[in-house]
């Protein structure tokens, strides 16, 4: 992994632990009474030769495999990601709002539902507002046109009367 003049993460550092971990449980050398068993048709000399290649090979693999390991993490960035990772997860302990972030965004959104659900029921209000204004409107202009249509009757009945009592006055 990419160990420049700092420290490597300790996200990085673990990924490296556990990786040369497996490897290592998956490659282990067997013990040489484990070897010789499994060799048993040659001579101690040549188990001796044998169990020594073996680990070699067992040696360069490891090698090898850590090496293309490493290869792999540089070329795909795995350390700046992890580094990233690492900046995100301590920018998140050292804010003391953001476990509490998605309750505050939970209550804007509570807190905006409810101002539109207002908004609605005091327009649905003013609509009936309005409606029954203009139906008490409409009663009043039927009032007027009734005062008139009544004032007009009253000067009818004056006149009726005025013309009843002069003729009467006239005939007696």
């Amino acid at each position: 992994m990419e160990k420049t003049g700092r420290v490597t993460c300790s996200r990085q550092s673990d990924l490296e632990k556990s990786f040369k971990l497996a490897t290592r449980s998956l490659l282990t050398t067997c013990s040489k009474e484990e070897f010789s068993k499994a060799f048993s048709g040659f001579t101690s000399f040549e188990q001796d030769c044998l169990h020594r290649l073996f680990i070699q090979v067992i040696s360069s693999l490891h090698a090898n495999i850590e090496d293309e390991f490493e290869s792999l993490c540089l070329e795909a960035q795995a350390g700046v990601a992890l580094d990233t990772v690492e900046q995100f997860v301590e920018e998140e302990s050292l804010d003391p709002l953001f476990s509490e972030m998605a309750n505050v965004m939970d209550i804007a959104h509570d807190l905006s539902t409810a101002k539109k659900n207002e908004i609605r029921y005091l327009t649905s209000m003013l609509e009936r507002v309005e409606e029954n204004n203009r139906h008490l409107q409409a009663h009043l202009e039927l009032l007027k046109k009734e005062m008139q249509n009544v004032s007009g009757m009253t000067d009818v009945v004056e006149k009726v009367r005025y013309f009843s009592e002069n003729m009467f006055q006239g005939h007696t």
